[in-house]
């Protein structure tokens, strides 16, 4: 998990299940807890971009030749105490919460995935409610 601003960016909106995650989308992952990072839980994020990296690993080819993707994330809850917290924004329900309650993204971390620790896709988010976080991000983050 990274602080917002240092891996502001630009940030368009461009969903596609086509098996990758994409700007847009609602996936799962695991994410650690900040409290123990050797606990956690697979839980929704969105997603709000992709960064290809170094990769060291054989299947990248020589050591540090290849880059493998990272997806850039926010963390999603149904916890009713974010309500009131100016570090999350509600996003209504939707259906990657089988319960349909209400949703919370954390706009002060990003998760930093590799794209193959990505479980699931979960669901698009529509527009309107992609470009209320977008904006959150470029005015108290300097994303572009």
């Amino acid at each position: 998990m990274r602080p917002t601003a240092e891996v502001a960016r630009s940030i368009s909106y461009s969903p596609d299940l086509d098996g990758d995650a994409d700007p847009g989308e609602i996936v799962w992952t695991w994410v650690e807890f900040e409290e123990d990072p050797s606990q956690g839980k697979d839980r929704p994020v969105l997603v709000v971009g992709r960064d290809p990296a170094e990769n060291p690993t054989a299947d990248a080819g020589p050591a540090g030749s290849g880059t493998a993707e990272h997806v850039l994330a926010l963390m999603l809850s149904s916890k009713d105490h974010h309500r009131d917290d100016d570090n999350w924004l509600s996003i209504g329900a939707g259906g990657w919460d089988s319960d349909h309650r209400e949703s919370f993204i954390r706009l002060d971390r990003v998760l930093v995935v590799d794209a193959d620790g990505i479980r699931r896709e979960g669901a698009i988010l529509d527009r309107a409610r992609f470009d209320r976080v977008a904006t959150q991000l470029r005015d108290r983050f300097g994303w572009r």
